[in-house]
Parts: C-alpha cells; sequence; structure tokens
C-alpha cells in the first residue's frame, strides 16, 4: 500500500434508487478505512445517467447513510455540476488523439453487434468513425448529427495490482474503445469516475467486484491524461451473495436500507451485519460497535469469495444488539413502530386518564421484559398483546396445571392473590414478587404459576407471572386473578 498519500476515500452513489444494502457496505468500508487511517471520507453524487435519474433518491440516501452512523466530511460533490469539466478534459484527449468523435447510429452498432455475433466476435465497436477527417467531423457536427465521443483504446498490456484480487493483466485488444461523452453531453460513468478522483485527490476505491473488469479502462484514462503517479489504489470487494450464492440483486425483495429501517433493525446491527459481509477480524469476535469496526478494520483481512447474505444471521445478530442497550435506548428507538401498532392505539386510547410519564413508564416495563427475546425494534409488545388489553380470554381448562381439579385450581390462584395482596405498592418490584411467589409455591411451582400466567395473560405462551405481574401493576394482577377465580366456579 501507498503509504505517502494522504488518505481520500469516497462513496459514489447514482440517485436512481434506494441505498441497497450493497451501497451500504460499499460506503461503510470506505468510511470505516477513512476514520482507521484519520482520512477523509467524501461522498459523491454520480447524476450523469438521466434517464435513470429519480427524484428525492439521494435525499433519502444521504438520510439513510446518516441513520448507519456514516458522517461524511465536507460538501457533497455534484456531477451534474460539473458538465464542462468534463468536456474540457475530453478535448483535451480529442486534441492529443487519444479519443475520436463517433456519429455511429444506434442502427448501426445494432446491426454491427448482430454481425459479430454471427461470427461469433466478442461485442467490441468496430472504430468506423476513427479515422473521419477533421473536416468531415467538423461538417457533421454543424448538419446537427448526433455523436458521441470514444477513447481510443492503445495497443498493448494493461497491468494493475488490486488490494484484494491482486495483480490483474488484460490485453488491451480485448478493451472496447468505450464512449466518454454521450449525445446528450453528459460524461459517462468511466470518464467520470477518473476526472473526478483525480480532481478529488482520491487515495483508494472501494468499490464491488463486478467493476473490476472496467478496471483496465480506468488504468487507461490515467495513463492517457499522464497521471499515473496519481492513480489510487483499488480495492475491489467480493460480492454479496443470496442463499443461492448468486448475486444478490435488488429484485430479491428487502434489499434496500430503507426497508430494514422500516423493519425496526437497529442501525448497528445492520452495520455490524454488513461489515462482516466479505470481511473477516479473523478473532472469535461477532458482535462489534462502530469503534470496534474502526480499530479492527484491515484491508487485508477482506475476502475474495463472497459473502452470503443471510437473514437468520442478521436477526441474532440484532437480537446481541438489542440485548446490550439499555432500556431508555430501546424506548427511543422503539416507540415510534410501537406507535403505529392498533392494539397500541386502543390502549393508548382507554388510559386517557395515565399521564405521559405514566404510560412512558409502562412502556419501559415492557421493554424491561422484552429486550432479551427481540430481535427488532417493531416486535414491542406483538407477542405480549394482553399487556395492552383489559380483557383477557380464558377458560377453566386454560387455567389447570395438569390434572389438577378446578378445586386445586382455585386454591392455589387464592394463594396467588394473597401473595399479590401483601405486597405493598412500594415493595412491588420485580425481584420481591419473584421472591414472595416462589416461597409460597416450594416445590410445587407448577401448581401455583401456571394457573397465575395464564389468569394475567390468557396465553399458553408468555413471559413469566413474576415479570407480567410486575408489568401489569398490583391492581390490575388482583382484577386478572379474581376475574380467573370466576371462572372456576
Amino acid at each position: 500500500m501507498k503509504n505517502e498519500k494522504k488518505v481520500r476515500v469516497r462513496f459514489a452513489p447514482s440517485p436512481t434508487g434506494e441505498l441497497h444494502i450493497g451501497g451500504l457496505r460499499t460506503a461503510l468500508n470506505n468510511f470505516l478505512f477513512a476514520r482507521k487511517n484519520g482520512g477523509e471520507f467524501l461522498l459523491r453524487v454520480e447524476d450523469t445517467d438521466r434517464k435513470r435519474f429519480v427524484e428525492g433518491s439521494m435525499e433519502r440516501m444521504i438520510e439513510d447513510l446518516r441513520w448507519a452512523g456514516l458522517e461524511f466530511d465536507g460538501e457533497p460533490y455534484i456531477q451534474s455540476e460539473r458538465l464542462e469539466i468534463y468536456k474540457e478534459y475530453v478535448q483535451r484527449l480529442i486534441n492529443e488523439g487519444k479519443a475520436y468523435y463517433c456519429f455511429c447510429t444506434p442502427e448501426r452498432l445494432e446491426q454491427m453487434r448482430e454481425k459479430q455475433q454471427q461470427e461469433k466476435l466478442a461485442p467490441k465497436y468496430d472504430r468506423h468513425c476513427l479515422n473521419l477527417s477533421t473536416e468531415d467531423v467538423k461538417k457533421k457536427i454543424e448538419n446537427g448529427e448526433k455523436y458521441v465521443v470514444r477513447f481510443k483504446i492503445p495497443e498493448g498490456t494493461t497491468i494493475f495490482e488490486d488490494l484484494v484480487f491482486g495483480k490483474v493483466e488484460v490485453k488491451n485488444e480485448n478493451i472496447d474503445d468505450q464512449v466518454l461523452l454521450k449525445t446528450d453531453g453528459f460524461p459517462t460513468y468511466h470518464l467520470a469516475v477518473v476526472v473526478d478522483d483525480y480532481l478529488m485527490k482520491i487515495s483508494h476505491i472501494f468499490r464491488g467486484a463486478e467493476w473490476l473488469p472496467s478496471t483496465p479502462k480506468h488504468v487507461l484514462l490515467y495513463q492517457a491524461f499522464g497521471w499515473e503517479k496519481e492513480m489510487p489504489e483499488f480495492v475491489h470487494m467480493a460480492n454479496i451473495l443470496n442463499k443461492s450464492k448468486k448475486k444478490l440483486s435488488k429484485r430479491e425483495g428487502s434489499v434496500s436500507v430503507a426497508d430494514f429501517r422500516a423493519q425496526g433493525y437497529p442501525a448497528s446491527a445492520l452495520v455490524n451485519f454488513i461489515a462482516l459481509l466479505g470481511w473477516n477480524p479473523k478473532t472469535q469476535q461477532e458482535i462489534f460497535t462502530m469503534q470496534e469496526l474502526i480499530e479492527q478494520f484491515d484491508v487485508s483481512k477482506m475476502n475474495r469469495a463472497g459473502g452470503v447474505f443471510d437473514i437468520d444471521r442478521l436477526n441474532w445478530i440484532s437480537a446481541q444488539h438489542i440485548k446490550r442497550m439499555s432500556v431508555e435506548e430501546i424506548y427511543i428507538q422503539a416507540l415510534p413502530f410501537l406507535e403505529k401498532k392498533e392494539y397500541y392505539k386502543k390502549w393508548n386510547a382507554v388510559q386517557s386518564a395515565l399521564s405521559a410519564e405514566e404510560k412512558e413508564k409502562y412502556i419501559k416495563k415492557i421493554i424491561t421484559i422484552e429486550k432479551d427475546r427481540l430481535e427488532k425494534f417493531d416486535q414491542i409488545g406483538e407477542n405480549n398483546q394482553f399487556l395492552f388489553s383489559d380483557k383477557i380470554q380464558i377458560s377453566p381448562d386454560d387455567l389447570r396445571w395438569k390434572d389438577s381439579s378446578n378445586e386445586d385450581t382455585r386454591n392455589n390462584l387464592k394463594k396467588s392473590l394473597q401473595v399479590l395482596e401483601n405486597i405493598s405498592e412500594s415493595d412491588w418490584t420485580l425481584d420481591n414478587i419473584e421472591k414472595k411467589l416462589l416461597e409460597t409455591a416450594g416445590d410445587k411451582r407448577g401448581d401455583l404459576l401456571f394457573p397465575l400466567r395464564s389468569a394475567l395473560t390468557g396465553e399458553k405462551k408468555s413471559p413469566s407471572p413474576f415479570e407480567v405481574s410486575w408489568v401489569l401493576g398490583k391492581d390490575t394482577s388482583i382484577k386478572r386473578i379474581l376475574s380467573a377465580l370466576d371462572f372456576l366456579v
């Protein structure tokens, strides 16, 4: 790696849709590398493909990046605001005989490709316009003929070093005379990326492995401009794969950052998961904070093999991050999801007598007992909706433990009732409730706790009766036990 350069990296998305998981991985690796090496992380908006431009896309991408904790340095570079710069550099190549005007129509290019296919030749421009005279070019332009500008690929071999894939060598005869300037006056990706990276003094380029075949074109452009010494280091990242080991497609369900945000994944969890796709820290550690990722990030630990996008692994990582959060952190991030739930809306309307502080305290108690079981923020209360309802559907069969009779069940519920009634409001803590009930249950925990849990929840699966009664509070817990006793008359 060249150490004399100040580290300057860029994330350069096109505003043609939502930020894809692959895009987030590219941005993240750039960000981690910059922060690890005391460099700069820049944003460049590559908006030269006007046909695919989506209004508002860039703003949403920036919002997603900031949500993920990826703050860029300085103001974004906007390619559409730099058109005159690209034209100047294209003209320079034309003047030096390294680029040429091409007036071929789409129809002619299609015929050319069909003939190449029939002759089993690699698709490549046949240089039909290469030897047009200056006068011919001038006349065609004056007549209003549409044109593009193509790069004249020189003879020889192009060699470059990639920090992940190693030495790459390509014969120039296999490289097409790529278009540099389109008919609409906008530059192509190949030209703009080289000019911008040079002018921005970019030291390292992180991008997906699908761009590896295009890199010889960029190397040749650097050479054509005489910028060999300023050429960045190339870091091509292995593709993210689906479970079939094929490249993850934008058409495969939820693969945009916005989708994962909407599902309630913590930003820290998604970042942790994405960081491990194609990068191996070479340790047993699996859960990372952003700071830990920065400290351990090393290009030499990036893999050539693609990382598989496994949603089950993401869910596990997400659960670990939520477990490590404080109740306050979870409350702040989960409340917007909870407020959209119908069961919460109904509960909130019924509990109009409660103050905002009392409602917050109640939700935080729910979070306390659920946090170790959560994978996403939108799961708050989902499996324990009885905590948001005054009506519990229950039958005598639901209350009985194994072969217990109704009388046995009634007696055990009365014991639980007596225990809870004797706990004062000031002593109504989770630890105290558990201690008192377990003392009363003795060796027959199921006999006492099963009907109590059913009476409090009306569910076959739920948190422990200690946790549920603590959340519900003394009055509501007692009311539910008394209601259950009525079923056992």
